[in-house]
């Protein structure tokens, strides 16, 4: 592609240039903007150059003026790509986004197309990594708790994440920070329609267990005997999993509690509950 000459100055919050960035304080317009023009939001640096070392592509690049030489180098990169790169001072930058932009950069990134369930298992063992670990999110509503899950799943080893369609998109502005760019390394697609899709991943061999208070065995009886290939459920907060999934599962989990709390916060549980279910290291020859 061809370089850009250099950063463009903006100096108008309503510049017809920078549609993407505006509106992004309203959670309703931008979930539904987003996936429908193929763009998500990438903030703050760190975020960014994840997402670039994933081999995502930018549209563009928008940030205030006292950025750009701490920042020259990621100018550069995203200069390279053929995408703009927008500057302006802080407080038109800060009118634009509708926020201020503390974390010194905003990026709009083109969107990729996501696998299906079955291409996406395909691939990874095509990788010579073959899911043993998914976690599964079903309806969970908000960005904060998707985010924290999808960075406990890179912490603790889960080999990719499914969300249902009424799910939060992972790839929303704040999901992304909260994830801290862990979006970007820990493969994700949507399912097909749900519940519908826990007998595709039966068909691939995986055990279901939706993480449920009904009907359930403590959590420690199956991490003392784990299934090879596990899929771990977890549902909406307040709510929790529908009982057409729990009914298709293959066993419903619990998290033993204690001081009369039934439950923990999803994205806390789905720690918790991947910690125990994790695969366990290969150990070094003797």
């Amino acid at each position: 592609m061809t370089q850009q000459a250099g950063p463009i100055e903006v100096d108008e919050p309503d510049d017809p240039r920078l549609a993407d960035y505006t509106d992004l304080t309203d959670v309703a317009l931008r979930t539904a903007r987003e996936p429908a023009e193929g763009l998500y939001m990438a903030e703050s640096e760190k975020v960014i150059r994840r997402a670039l070392a994933a081999g995502h592509r930018p549209r563009s690049l928008l940030l205030s003026h006292r950025w750009l030489e701490p920042m020259a180098d990621l100018v550069d990169e995203v200069s390279a790509t053929g995408a703009p790169v927008y500057t302006g001072p802080a407080a038109v930058v800060d009118a634009i986004a509708g926020f201020r932009v503390h974390r010194g950069a905003i990026a709009a990134m083109h969107r990729p197309s996501l696998p299906t369930v079955p291409g996406l298992l395909q691939t990874l063992a095509a990788s010579g990594r073959p899911a043993r670990r998914l976690v599964v999110l079903e309806d969970v509503v908000d960005h904060t708790n998707v985010g924290a899950i999808v960075r406990s799943c890179a912490g603790l080893g889960a080999d990719a994440v499914l969300v249902t369609p009424r799910c939060a998109d992972p790839l929303y502005r704040r999901a992304v920070r909260v994830s801290m760019g862990t979006v970007f390394q820990v493969p994700w697609t949507r399912t097909g329609p749900w519940p519908e899709d826990v007998k595709t991943l039966q068909a691939e061999g995986f055990t279901v267990a939706a993480l449920a208070l009904k009907d359930s065995v403590d959590l420690d009886q199956l991490a003392a005997n784990p299934p090879e290939k596990l899929a771990l459920v977890l549902g909406t907060e307040g709510d929790g999993l529908g009982a057409g999934t729990t009914a298709a599962a293959d066993v419903s989990v619990r998290i033993p509690m204690s001081g009369g709390v039934d439950s923990l916060n999803v994205a806390a549980a789905a720690a918790v509950a991947m910690w125990s279910l994790r695969v366990p290291p290969v150990s070094g020859s003797a």
